[in-house]
């Protein structure tokens, strides 16, 4: 099952690879004194990674001052949301991560505000999703995972670092759907966050974790997982090794953008100086280092582009979550 908003955002990441070489502006001089990043989850996961990989490279390019960060965690993202909301104006100088499960939560009511409330600042990369298995797990590719599934359903428990009905969980019940299972039957266990899931699939508590393939190189290069399958159309150099869903013959890719927010009501000459700092971003050897080293996908939306992406995935997500049985 190929899902329409993958293969939109990988195209729209080869428009931006073809584009950024002629118009984007290379890094070099400050553009914002400060940010401020708020992570909506806890440390360890992809929000985390995201937020602090950005604020490296614009720190170390010298497009803004310097970085500050803060986990806030709760309600599957929305207490970091409706923060944000609430205390807009003393805010000014905050950039909120925010991914797909923006648009998974407002749809199914895990919070009552949705993209619509906030400003939007500017889609910034894609991320690939992975399922892993503990390094001594007798499971070495997604065969296994699937005959281990077939043998004792309630033992082969896969984990993720979102609530049920999030980005993990269906992109776990995708790929199960694309096995040939019935997607509504894997038992899913969610985890605040990449780093407490990881600790239950160390324990033994999943089978395998549904996370982001950044996260998984991660852990791979650590030497803590193995990566048994991809949702990429074809290998990531950042992880050679690790196949994809398609090449073991569960037909099935996703992609997961992520990118910024601001409180509402932002000026719009910060909301400008924001979107300048990350658009001059893509032209500096200290983001490719980062992106290169979390295999992310440059997928840059700024605006406008940013809303109507949004509105196109918020179509797309709730026809599949529809057909899926999660709304």
């Amino acid at each position: 099952m190929t899902l329409k908003f993958a293969r939109r955002a990988v195209l729209a990441s080869a428009v931006a690879a073809m584009t950024f070489g002629s118009s984007a502006i290379a890094g070099g001089h400050q553009v914002v004194d400060s940010i401020h990043f708020l992570i909506p989850g806890g440390a360890g996961g992809g929000w985390d990674g995201t937020a602090r990989g950005t604020g490296e490279a614009l720190t170390k390019a010298g497009l803004v001052g310097n970085a500050s960060y803060e986990n806030m965690s709760g309600g599957g993202g929305g207490k970091a949301i409706g923060y944000l909301i609430e205390n807009a104006d003393s805010n000014h100088g905050t950039l909120m991560v925010n991914s797909t499960p923006i648009v998974i939560r407002s749809l199914t009511g895990v919070f009552p505000h949705n993209f619509r409330d906030l400003t939007l600042v500017s889609g910034t990369i894609g991320d690939y999703a992975a399922i892993v298995v503990g390094k001594d797990s007798p499971i070495n590719s997604m065969a296994d995972l699937i005959a281990a599934y077939d043998s004792d359903p309630a033992k082969t428990a896969i984990g993720g670092g979102s609530v049920p009905g999030g980005m993990d969980h269906l992109v776990a019940a995708m790929v199960m759907e694309a096995a040939g299972k019935d997607a509504l039957g894997v038992k899913y266990i969610p985890y605040d966050a990449g780093g407490k899931a990881m600790a239950a699939l160390l324990s033994g508590e999943i089978a395998a974790l549904s996370t982001g393939f950044s996260e998984a190189v991660d852990l791979s290069n650590a030497g803590e997982v193995k990566i048994i399958g991809v949702t990429s159309d074809d290998r990531v150099s950042a992880a050679p090794d690790a196949m994809t869903m398609k090449e073991q013959g569960i037909d099935t890719t996703f992609v997961n953008w992520r990118g910024f927010f601001a409180a509402p009501g932002l000026p719009e000459d910060k909301l400008t100086m924001y979107q300048d700092a990350i658009a001059k971003m893509y032209e500096t050897p200290e983001w490719e280092e980062v992106r290169g080293r979390n295999g992310w996908v440059n997928i840059h939306n700024p605006g406008d582009d940013f809303k109507s992406f949004l509105e196109g995935q918020e179509q797309v997500i709730g026809d599949l979550m529809k057909k899926l049985g999660f709304l």
